[in-house]
């Protein structure tokens, strides 16, 4: 497991559980020292090849992730035929399956664990009732170790659980952080270029062309008077200055609207029905937007139109765009399959809802508002309306 804020907890967790079966196994052998039965030696063989088996496991626990469940498996398998061995010859030895319930719970899959920890119960309470008779201790101790053994496992496995869920939550989150500072650096450079632009056109470009009519006015009033080279070269240098000017300005536009959003969108309506087999009808005006609303514009409609492609299963789509004051409203409607606009804001983080998501954002940085109508069986509009500064 990745490391999370609870694999200290996961951890302590595991380390207590090495500690529990060293000190269990540790009283195996000091009882098998100080009885001193024949064929003791047999016994302590036994216990020194259960830590060994013990001890591979973590080397298991290493293995390649496609070998581990099969691996861990046969593991816990050998480790339970030695203790069943040692439980032969040393009925201290039942004490050894507390620390292997957690194990089988750990190691096996969810409906196979609560199961051996029962059989490792019922042969524990047969072994201590075949070795000193059946008592009420012999029968209860181990059917109370397997209950909050049990409980445990539980309470271990819904801690997993939600650490994986908390981990996915947090990367989910983080990687929503690091869209939205990606989206919003992408904004204000296409908001300082469009600026940039702007002044470049209003001031130097103004100016470049208001210098080359002056001077080709001034040619023209009197063809033979002196300097009327210098007048020319004027000109033509100032002609130049405002080719120049012009092809900045082009350059600070962004590619896919060098001819305008209007363009922009039937080229999309084009691309989606060559790829995909989709019909876009547009309905755009050709309007003067700020660059960076164009921008938005024309990413809100290529999402709107992924969607469409990935999710509904429709056949047409109706791109409209409509200019009232400040106001720039943008319209993608489908004759899909639907869906239900709560339940796709409500499962937020899965990976289906993303493009919804981006879509939101985008229009939440300009003070707009999102209008999604749709249901079930009767196709999808949605309406973005951004802001127009």
């Amino acid at each position: 497991m990745a490391h999370s804020t609870l694999t200290p907890v996961f951890v302590g967790l595991r380390t207590g559980l090495h500690v529990l079966f060293a000190a269990l196994l540790g009283l195996v052998v000091v009882r098998i020292v100080v009885v001193g039965a024949p064929g003791s030696w047999v016994q302590l063989v036994l216990a020194v090849v259960f830590a060994g088996v013990y001890v591979l496991g973590a080397v298991v626990a290493r293995a390649a992730e496609s070998r581990r469940a099969l691996a861990g498996a046969a593991w816990v398998v050998a480790l339970t035929l030695v203790w069943i061995a040692l439980l032969v010859l040393v009925p201290e030895a039942a004490y050894l399956v507390f620390p292997l319930f957690f194990l089988y719970l750990h190691v096996f899959p969810r409906s196979v664990g609560p199961v051996a920890v029962v059989v490792a119960t019922l042969v524990a309470v047969v072994a201590l009732g075949l070795h000193g008779g059946f008592t009420v201790g012999g029968v209860v101790g181990p059917l109370v170790g397997a209950g909050v053994a049990l409980l445990i496992g539980l309470g271990y496995r819904a801690l997993a659980r939600e650490a994986v869920e908390r981990e996915a939550l947090v990367a989910e989150l983080l990687a929503t952080r690091d869209r939205l500072a990606a989206t919003e650096h992408e904004q204000g450079v296409l908001a300082e270029r469009a600026r940039l632009a702007r002044e470049i056109h209003d001031t130097v470009a103004q100016g470049l062309s208001s210098i080359q009519m002056l001077l080709h006015a001034a040619e023209r009033a009197d063809g033979d008077r002196p300097g009327l080279e210098h007048i020319r070269l004027a000109r033509e240098t100032a002609a130049d200055g405002l080719a120049d000017t012009r092809r900045f300005i082009r350059e600070l536009t962004p590619p896919s609207l060098d001819q305008g959003l209007a363009a922009a969108l039937r080229r999309l309506a084009e691309q989606q029905w060559s790829r995909d087999g989709l019909t876009v009808t547009v309905d755009v005006p050709e309007v003067a937007l700020p660059m960076d609303v164009q921008t938005a514009l024309l990413r809100i409609a290529q999402g709107a139109v992924a969607n469409v492609v990935q999710h509904a299963h429709a056949a047409d789509v109706r791109l409209s765009l409509t200019v009232d004051g400040r106001e720039a409203r943008l319209t993608v409607g489908d004759d899909g399959v639907g869906f239900d606009p709560v339940t796709a804001r409500e499962r937020a983080g899965a990976s289906d809802s993303f493009g919804l998501r981006a879509i939101e954002d985008r229009v939440a940085q300009f003070g707009g508002r999102l209008e999604i109508d749709s249901a079930p069986g009767r196709g999808t509009t949605l309406v973005a309306v951004l802001e127009v500064s």
